[in-house]
């Protein structure tokens, strides 16, 4: 489930030994985006951007719509997955020129890039929110699911499991950063990277290695995987 933006960052050097992944990429671009690993102070803002970056996505809208109880649903998801899944890893771009309304450097963007497999996981989310349609999330997801093992079968991955950016910071450079920071750490790590993603936005992940594996009727979602590619050292 992502909303992107494009633009290629460069890949890191020798010089970049030592660094981590977070820190690369928030030197590497030429904006005043900072990258930053997302905290739970960050998930209003995080919930916030989600609902703006999705708000003209008719299926995403009408499966989560913008009410207090889905909102307060996603701050607890996202909550929960911060304090008790280690595995897996949120990301943000902030833009520290602008303040916030919690008196930090905007949000502009967020990703989460989950390090387990589904067995691993085990539930990919909480129990639905009461104005949420709940059997059509779980078709939503089981659709998904279903891809994914379809295209990856049981070799190791990691996958993108959300990106949101902020409509204010798209066409900027920071999905690229998202997805830039995950597929690293994969390919540090000498594992593949796998994601679902509207077709409109396919052009981002193919400049990132990423690959179309749908079948011919899976309408407008693209499931893409990227092959592990060795060489990258932090």
């Amino acid at each position: 489930m992502t909303k992107q933006d494009c633009a290629l960052r460069p890949t890191p050097d020798e010089s970049q030994v030592g660094e981590s992944p977070t820190d690369v990429y928030s030197r590497m671009t030429s904006t005043p985006l900072r990258l930053e690993k997302a905290t739970p102070h960050d998930v209003p803002a995080m919930t916030a951007v989600w609902f703006a970056a999705f708000q003209e996505d008719a299926e995403l809208t009408r499966l989560w719509p913008d009410t207090p109880g889905v909102r307060k649903w996603w701050d607890n998801a996202n909550s929960h997955d911060l304090a008790h899944k280690p595995f897996q890893h949120y990301v943000k771009v902030v833009d520290p020129s602008v303040t916030g309304k919690d008196g930090r450097p905007r949000l502009a963007a967020y990703a989460k890039w989950d390090m387990s497999m589904p067995d691993e996981r085990g539930r990919r989310y909480p129990p639905w929110a009461d104005d949420a349609p709940g059997d059509e999330c779980d078709a939503f997801f089981e659709r998904e699911e279903r891809e994914r093992k379809r295209v990856m079968g049981d070799q190791r991955h990691y996958y993108l499991d959300t990106l949101a950016t902020h409509p204010d910071y798209q066409r900027r450079g920071c999905g690229s950063m998202l997805v830039k920071w995950g597929c690293d750490v994969a390919d540090r790590d000498g594992v593949a990277a796998y994601l679902d993603a509207s077709k409109a936005g396919a052009l981002l992940y193919n400049r990132h290695g990423f690959v179309d594996e749908s079948l011919p009727d899976a309408g407008d979602v693209a499931s893409m995987s990227r092959a592990y590619e060795w060489g990258i050292i932090f």
